[in-house]
């Protein structure tokens, strides 16, 4: 399976990183002793189960390398221009694929090992799209001053995951482009993702009488696709840095290794 990594994003003046960027994409900040993205391109290249490497969004080619046959393709300026160009890339590398990996650049601690259990798993079943989560005790047990925002269901608290998997048809059909824009363009705001879906979920949703299978469920029907939730062992899928102190205590961590 082929992988798309999207590294482009500037911070803005008014958002938290910005103090640490300064005009940089975020996917080049320092993280114990190379880029950020440098450590997701590793555990790309460590993967049995990835091929190829697209990375999206860096003008600089020679900044970072990989292990496995890597690729750039400019900011596309919108995280669904820049999901559709590399999966438009990737039919023009492997006419044949049918899936692809779609990771941020900001997961420093995912590991090799993590992301083969993530393609093992998600391909034992034909689904459109694997929606990544991580419940709100795995996350606590490996990053307890995380401070992520979980979202309340009715049989676990569970914040989304950075790395997912999506059968190249999600940006060929007009309809599944609606997909990336809630799932992904609303991945931080997960009452507007289930307003998106039908006003009954989100009240569903409020009142904590919701599933995750029951939301995966009105997923499915709402956007006429086949979806399936896949539960992340590994908190580090999950651990994306939007804040200073997210940034300083993945330096840390990352500093052990």
């Amino acid at each position: 399976m082929d992988a798309i990594v999207i590294a482009g994003g500037i911070p803005q003046p008014e958002e938290p990183l910005y103090e640490y960027t300064q005009g940089i994409p975020k996917a080049m900040l320092e993280v114990a002793g190379k880029p950020m993205v440098q450590w997701v391109l590793d555990a790309l290249g460590d993967a049995k189960n990835v091929e190829n490497v697209i990375i999206i969004g860096l003008d600089d080619a020679d900044s970072v390398t990989c292990a496995k046959p890597t690729y750039h393709i400019p900011n596309q300026g919108r995280m669904l221009s820049n999901i559709q160009a590399g999966i438009d890339k990737m039919r023009e590398i492997n006419p044949k694929s049918e899936y692809v990996i779609s990771s941020s650049a900001d997961i420093p601690a995912i590991t090799g090992e993590m992301i083969d259990w993530l393609v093992d798993t998600a391909l034992e079943t034909r689904h459109d799209i694997y929606y990544g989560v991580v419940k709100k005790e795995t996350m606590e047990a490996r990053y307890p001053d995380s401070n992520r925002t979980f979202t309340k269901l009715q049989d676990m608290e569970l914040c989304g995951a950075d790395i997912h998997i999506a059968h190249h048809t999600m940006t060929t059909d007009p309809e599944h482009l609606a997909v990336w824009d809630v799932l992904i363009g609303k991945r931080k705001q997960p009452l507007k993702q289930a307003a998106s879906v039908g006003i009954w979920t989100l009240v569903l949703l409020l009142l904590g009488r919701i599933s995750l299978a029951d939301a995966v469920a009105r997923v499915s029907k709402k956007l006429n696709i086949d979806a399936r939730a896949l539960i992340w062992d590994y908190a580090e899928a999950a651990m994306d840095v939007d804040k200073p102190h997210q940034l300083e205590m993945l330096r840390a961590d990352l500093e052990k290794k």
